[in-house]
């Protein structure tokens, strides 16, 4: 049921709060190496980010403190995979607004983009995309299973603590039986980055203004959260209810003293939330 959380929420880091009072600096070393702003772009682009941050431990992570607290309380039961698929919904709903906020900046700060930056972008894209293809893509079958088997292991032990030699069973079956498909998401993957370059190359060009520059990357991030081929769109679905299921089969085979633990992981989410909201 709270695989979600480590994965999309927290991002599985070790220590929240440091991670977090260094999010602006960390998230400009990403940004920056997509994009490699110039001297001059540079100022602009940081002090948004610093606002971002400052905006969302004001407003946002309050929000987060009932979804824990919540969750302490149910992670000693057993769950169902309509369970997990809320509380996915529910991290991802809590997260819609910081995504509006991260897009209006982006749209003050487009026009300021160069080919440079795109070319830039399509290069550091090129990368990642090979990345990904070694990662997930072996040609051996048997070590993209491995992979795919220790990836869902880290997954669940980052909340649960070392799974036994049954349980890791069930995650091996788990990955068997998934429906992941690879080279769709991989395809999937080289769809969105070409829209990406394309539709900024475009607004750039067009010289759009800003109500015009924020609805295309409102609809940009759209065909991205759904994919404009009817095929991929029903294998996300699938793949999204599989998942569901997947996370409370795991969840139902850990032991109370496992569960344990993760109402443990989750208290500390706690602590370490109300400590960064207590704190300029």
């Amino acid at each position: 049921m709270l695989l979600a959380l480590p994965v999309v929420w927290m991002g599985g880091c070790s220590s929240i709060p440091l991670a977090y009072n260094n999010g602006p600096q960390l998230a400009w070393w990403w940004v920056d190496g997509y994009f490699d702003f110039s001297r001059e772009q540079t100022p602009a682009i940081r002090q948004r980010l610093d606002q971002l941050f400052d905006w969302h431990r004001s407003t946002q992570m309050a929000l987060y403190l009932p979804l824990l607290v919540n969750a302490q309380a149910q992670v000693a039961e057993p769950t169902t995979a309509a369970m997990a698929c809320r509380l996915q919904a529910q991290v991802l709903d809590l997260l819609e607004p910081t995504l509006e906020h991260a897009l209006g900046s982006a749209a003050d700060l487009l026009p300021s983009l160069g080919e440079a930056q795109f070319k830039h972008l399509e290069a550091r894209y090129a990368k990642v995309l090979a990345e990904m293809r070694d990662d997930f893509l072996q040609a051996d079958l048997a070590e993209r299973h491995r992979q795919s088997v220790r990836r869902a292991l880290e997954r669940a032990e980052r909340l649960y603590g070392r799974l036994d030699e049954a349980q890791r069973r069930v995650v091996d079956a788990g990955v068997v039986a998934s429906p992941f498909n690879p080279e769709m998401w991989w395809q999937e993957r080289q769809r969105r980055q070409r829209d990406t370059v394309q539709t900024l190359r475009r607004l750039a060009a067009e010289k759009a203004d800003r109500d015009l520059r924020l609805a295309a990357l409102r609809t940009l991030v759209a065909r991205m959260e759904r994919s404009p081929d009817a095929a991929y769109r029903a294998y996300q679905l699938k793949l999204a209810d599989y998942n569901c299921a997947f996370a409370a089969q795991i969840h139902n085979a850990t032991t109370p003293a496992q569960r344990k633990r993760a109402r443990e992981t989750l208290k500390d989410w706690e602590t370490d939330l109300r400590q960064l909201m207590a704190r300029p």
